[in-house]
Formats: C-alpha cells, sequence, structure tokens
C-alpha cells in the first residue's frame, strides 16, 4: 500500500528531530508491523545505540516519545516494555505512518470512517441547534474555499477538514469539539486518499455541494436534517476512501 502522507502543518506534538528520529522511527514502525509483540520487552540500551549507531542520549530521548505516544512503558531496573495496542495513541501522525507503511493503513482508515460515522451526524444535529454567528461564519468561508478549489487537491482537502472541525466546534460540547481537533490529521489524511480515485473536479464540485447542504441546515436550525445530510457525506466518502485503498492494495500487489 502507498505510503500514508501526513501534513506537517498538523504534527502530533511530539516530532522527530535528530539523531533520536532514528530510534522513534526505527523502533515505532517495527512495534506497529508486529516485529515486538505487546508484553514484549525491546532490546537493552547498549544494544540500541549499536543498531541505530546513536547516542544512550538518543536513545533515552527517543523512548521517552514513544512512551508519550503510548507505544511503550519505561520502568527502571526492569527494561522498556511494549504496551498494549489499547494504550497506544493511534491519532498520532507517525502511528498513524507506519500503520501505513507495514500495510495496516486499510484497517486504521476503516476504524476511523466508522468513529465518524457516529460522531459527525451527532455533532452536526448540535450544532443546528447551537451554533453562534462566528460558528456559521466559519463553515462558510471552509465552504467557500472548498466550492473555489476542485482543481487544487491539497487546498479542497484543507478546506474539507475545516468545514468539519468548524462542525464539531459549532456542536459547542468540549468533548465532541476534541474529539474533531484529534482526528484532524485522520481527515485530511483519508481526504487525500479519497481523492486518489476522483476522476475529475465535477465530483469534487458535488462533494461541494453535499456540504452546503449539511450547511444549509445548520444555518436553518434543522438538527435532524443536519444529521442526515451529514451522515450522506460521511457515507459518500466511506465509499470513496474503500475504492481508494483497495486499487492501493491491488497495486502494491502487483509489484
Amino acid at each position: 500500500m502507498a505510503d500514508i502522507a501526513v501534513d506537517a502543518d498538523r504534527s502530533s506534538g511530539y516530532a522527530m528531530r535528530g539523531l533520536q528520529a532514528r530510534v522513534i522511527d526505527g523502533i515505532g514502525r517495527q512495534i506497529v508491523g508486529g516485529a515486538y509483540a505487546p508484553g514484549d520487552l525491546l532490546p537493552k540500551e547498549a544494544e540500541l545505540t549499536e543498531q541505530f549507531d546513536v547516542s544512550r542520549t538518543s536513545v533515552r530521548e527517543g523512548m521517552r516519545v514513544l512512551a508519550a505516544k503510548g507505544l511503550v512503558d519505561i520502568r527502571q531496573k526492569i527494561g522498556t516494555r511494549v504496551r498494549p495496542t489499547e494504550h497506544w495513541n493511534v491519532f498520532d501522525s507517525d502511528i498513524l505512518r507506519w500503520h501505513s507503511e507495514v500495510g495496516r493503513g486499510y484497517e486504521i482508515m476503516r476504524n476511523l470512517v466508522e468513529v465518524r460515522q457516529i460522531m459527525e451526524p451527532a455533532a452536526a444535529r448540535l450544532a443546528a441547534g447551537r451554533a453562534s454567528m462566528d460558528d456559521l461564519r466559519k463553515l462558510d468561508d471552509a465552504l467557500h474555499r472548498m466550492s473555489t478549489s476542485p482543481n487544487d487537491r491539497e487546498a479542497y482537502a484543507h478546506a474539507d477538514v475545516d468545514f468539519h472541525l468548524a462542525v464539531y466546534a459549532a456542536s459547542h460540547n468540549v468533548l465532541l469539539r476534541q474529539f474533531g481537533s484529534v482526528v484532524a490529521d485522520f481527515m485530511y489524511t483519508s481526504f487525500n486518499v479519497q481523492q486518489a480515485v476522483v476522476g475529475d473536479d465535477d465530483v469534487l464540485a458535488q462533494d461541494a455541494d453535499s456540504h452546503a447542504a449539511v450547511f444549509e441546515a445548520i444555518n436553518s436550525g434543522n438538527g435532524e436534517r443536519a444529521a442526515e445530510t451529514m451522515l450522506r457525506v460521511v457515507l459518500d466518502g466511506k465509499n470513496s476512501l474503500i475504492k481508494a485503498l483497495g486499487e492501493q492494495r491491488d497495486a502494491a500487489s502487483a509489484r
């Protein structure tokens, strides 16, 4: 499967810099790929310094970053152990990328869209009853950028994410808003993947029209219609995503 590109402007907060990046990227990919299973102890510090040709300080800094991502648990006099997958920060942009690089991008993307099917119609329903004038302005601005960017796929993806984040914000539910912020990387990535199967700009224009229907329902205060139109947007995206990921898998297996 093709690598998933993560937007650098939407970082996870644990950037990989310097020599410790070798440790973070190398061990992180191995854990996600299953080379080290949950409960396994990682190699000792001395072995890792030799494996990645870095200092002990770089190894320690790298392990602290991996611990912050939820991948490992560091215990004095015991060692560094891989944590169970349910403790991983799967919304972290590096972990998302590693899933793709080890061939598990389809699985994580499918999980994301299933969660969005649950959360986003609910956020749209609440937004219809709670959106402020500022919320509506942000929705309208994102929608305008979508409508005027059908031939600029990157700009369209950014505007698309901004629209969905504005819906979460307009719900005025702090947990929904936080969820939207957490999955922003995922949405941007999945939208880029979906666009790989878009044959012409008319498809994106139709997608913008679907988002416009969500805005109109929120603007008119019709909660049920807002939820219905948002669910339709998510499901249309899901179908495109399934098709795109299928094409990626077919291309990878043909190599």
